[in-house]
């Protein structure tokens, strides 16, 4: 994703959300949250394709992986096979939407409801377009009362609202993805789940925020929270110079492995923890 102008945001219903994405631009400018009127259509002018159209339109799929195909030939000279382009044209879909329900969450304790309908992406300027219609809070947030909010009496049932919020979004999404990733229904989840871990670890890291995103990620994902399969996984591991530093077992590879073999991911489970600590300790 590349940056763009910050977009005009539109303030009428929990104006926090857009505080929060604002955040989210400052440490990681590749990503600009629009974030329309209630009821208002996702964006779908040129470039942008809407998560709906993913979900049940073959042609809009067909595009979407094509973008991802014609980039790895280009960047990684790799003729990828069909299901490493799904992989990684899901993950780069899935990182930031994911982030739409838990940035917020984690910044102000407000979860959104995002169905697949309220969402669009323009992928070469990095912006994502969505509608805040419904949102869970807790009872003491000043936005109890707003047009919109649902109100959950603690913490664990806000945590059960994120979990909700990112299966209701992703569940069309990953129906799509599946025939080409050639993955069973728990390895997909395992995916889901990775993406909204390593998503909100990375931006919380940003924020400076990593220690606390690790307890949250961990209470989040504690394991058994159906439909997504594993947890956060979430362990220290100490590196050369003596520091600890943590780190997570992904539940899932996203085969980019098969691109390039020497580059695996720092939490992939093919990553053995002697390899981890030197990785971790350069980019530390």
């Amino acid at each position: 994703m590349h940056p763009s102008p910050a977009p005009a945001v539109a303030r009428t219903t929990a104006p926090s959300f857009t505080d929060a994405y604002a955040r989210l631009t400052e440490v990681f400018p590749a990503m600009r949250v629009d974030v329309r009127d209630p009821g208002e259509p996702p964006r779908t002018d040129e470039g942008w394709v809407t998560a709906e159209a993913l979900a049940s339109d073959p042609a809009a799929l067909e595009a979407f992986l094509s973008w991802d195909e014609e980039q790895i030939r280009r960047d990684w000279s790799s003729e990828a096979r069909p299901d490493v382009v799904a992989s990684t044209a899901l993950h780069r879909y899935a990182w930031p939407t994911c982030l739409l329900v838990t940035l917020p969450w984690f910044l102000q304790r407000r979860v959104p409801r995002v169905p697949a309908s309220a969402v669009s992406l323009q992928r070469s300027l990095g912006r994502v377009s969505m509608a805040v219609g419904e949102f869970a809070c807790l009872p003491d947030d000043p936005a109890a009362a707003a047009p919109g909010a649902r109100v959950v009496p603690d913490e664990e049932a806000l945590r059960a609202e994120v979990r909700a919020s990112v299966a209701e979004h992703l569940t069309p999404v990953l129906g799509a993805f599946a025939p080409r990733m050639r993955r069973r229904q728990r390895a997909l989840w395992g995916m889901a789940t990775d993406e909204v871990v390593e998503g909100l670890w990375y931006i919380a890291h940003l924020l400076g925020e990593e220690e606390r995103a690790v307890r949250e990620l961990g209470l989040l994902f504690p394991g058994g929270s159906a439909p997504y399969a594993g947890a956060a996984s979430f362990r220290e591991l100490s590196v050369d110079d003596g520091r600890v530093l943590p780190t997570r077992d992904r539940v899932t590879c996203c085969l980019f492995y098969t691109l390039r073999p020497d580059d695996t991911c720092v939490t992939c489970p093919r990553t053995c923890d002697s390899e981890r600590a030197r990785k971790l300790s350069a980019s530390a």
